[in-house]
């Protein structure tokens, strides 16, 4: 089973937060939003349906009025989820900022916070748990609809009962070896596979992703694509569109946010309903986890 991305994201955030102190509105500006405003007009996947794979369950609510600093937080791009159970008398609250879990602790005067982790004397994390249980739901629902409003490209039926998106670069094996292995259950109509294009690995990979977005029919694209193999597909477009040079830039950040440093990535839900994450192409006896109970 792969391991849970949450966790990776808050053993990150751990690490990087330490010490972290930041000071009235200054506080956040090392974060950007991480919400997409791109038009969702076209018929290569953008404007998808909304998260229905997993149940988010609300946590401690939120004062009817956040303290100044933690507007300040708000406005730079940090999302205040929940309140946060933590010892000590620091007020705390959990947040999540470029697909990070946060923890903030404010302090009395309620003009300052401390992002970081908290620790006792034995030098143990005491709200690493915490934070997990306050802020998977927001962050696995935040990370599904952003796949979900990317530009991806169909490859099965739209009523298969799995959907998984795949950060895919044309010019990739792996990519391709997934594909191949992906076959019977998308043939089956058991899954359907999002294939999110990027442009990562040679200076064509932009150009025949900018091809297959801008076919008549960039499904069939994609299957002639794979069917002939990487090397052998579409051939690469060289005055590529604004538009579709935007669509890619845009799933290429996205693919960065989430922290995917090579393709393939795969985002799908296990049979508990969480959100994984396999990187590069998975091993056979994988392949159940990710697809489902072969057909």
């Amino acid at each position: 089973m792969a391991k849970h991305p949450f966790s990776v994201a808050l053993a990150t955030a751990r690490t990087t937060a330490v010490g972290l102190v930041t000071t009235g509105l200054m506080a956040g500006a090392a974060w950007g939003d991480t919400n997409s405003d791109q038009s969702n007009d076209n018929d290569t996947g953008q404007g998808a349906e909304q998260i229905t794979e997993t149940t988010i369950e609300e946590g401690d609510a939120l004062p009817e009025e956040l303290p100044e600093v933690l507007k300040g937080l708000t406005e730079r791009g940090v999302q205040i989820v929940n309140k946060l159970e933590s010892p000590g008398e620091l007020e705390a609250y959990a947040a999540i900022a470029q697909q990070q879990p946060l923890a903030v602790y404010l302090t009395p005067d309620k003009k300052h916070v401390i992002i970081g982790t908290m620790m006792d004397e034995e030098g143990m994390d005491v709200t690493s748990e915490a934070l997990e249980e306050a802020t998977v739901a927001p962050w696995t629902e935040q990370t599904w609809q952003a796949l979900s409003d990317s530009t991806w490209v169909a490859d099965g039926k739209d009523d298969a009962e799995r959907i998984i998106y795949m950060f895919t670069d044309p010019n990739c094996p792996f990519c391709h070896k997934f594909w191949k292995q992906a076959r019977p259950w998308v043939e089956a109509g058991k899954v359907q596979i999002r294939h999110i294009l990027v442009a990562v690995l040679t200076d064509s990979s932009e150009g025949k992703a900018a091809a297959l977005l801008d076919s008549d029919d960039p499904a069939q694209a994609l299957l002639d694509h794979e069917q002939a193999g990487p090397q052998a597909g579409i051939e690469p477009i060289d005055d590529i569109p604004e538009s579709l040079a935007e669509d890619i830039s845009a799933n290429t950040e996205l693919m960065d946010a989430l922290h995917i440093e090579g393709t393939p990535g795969i985002f799908y839900f296990d049979d508990s309903e969480q959100l994984q994450v396999q990187r590069g192409a998975p091993l056979d006896d994988q392949l159940t986890d990710i697809l489902g109970e072969a057909p």
